[in-house]
């Protein structure tokens, strides 16, 4: 699987942005997804999460209620939709995936557990 992220930007804090993940190749529809992000002197951090399904959906704490995570297995896109952006929310985020395998979880918030990882795209929050 290759992932491909963009969308991100600058915008005012309050305001809103729609991160893309385009993957390629033909487990897509079998893999859970994540979103990450990565700040200046921080750890990568858990956004959000999907199952392969779509039936289920994890959000960190800090950002519950005001992203929203969701795919579209036809167009093999995954989707972070984020309202109410604060200063704190610029980094840089990654999507992730990892392909369904028997007996595995149907999501993770460990970036270890991903399997494969896309080049990341810059979000900016001014306040």
């Amino acid at each position: 699987v290759q992932l491909q992220a963009s969308g991100g930007g600058l915008v005012q804090a309050g305001g809103s942005l729609r991160l893309s993940c385009a993957a390629s190749g033909r487990s897509f529809s079998l893999s859970a997804m994540g979103w990450f992000r990565l700040a200046p002197g921080n750890e990568r951090e858990f956004v959000a999460a999907i199952s392969w399904s779509a039936a289920s959906t994890y959000y960190a704490g800090s950002v519950k209620g005001r992203f929203t995570i969701s795919r579209d297995n036809a167009k093999n896109t995954v989707y972070l939709q984020m309202n109410s952006l604060k200063p704190e929310d610029t980094a840089v985020y990654y999507c992730a995936a990892k392909p369904f395998t028997r007996g595995s979880r149907s999501y993770d918030t460990l970036p270890g557990w991903y399997d494969y990882w896309g080049q990341g795209t810059l979000v900016t929050v001014s306040s």
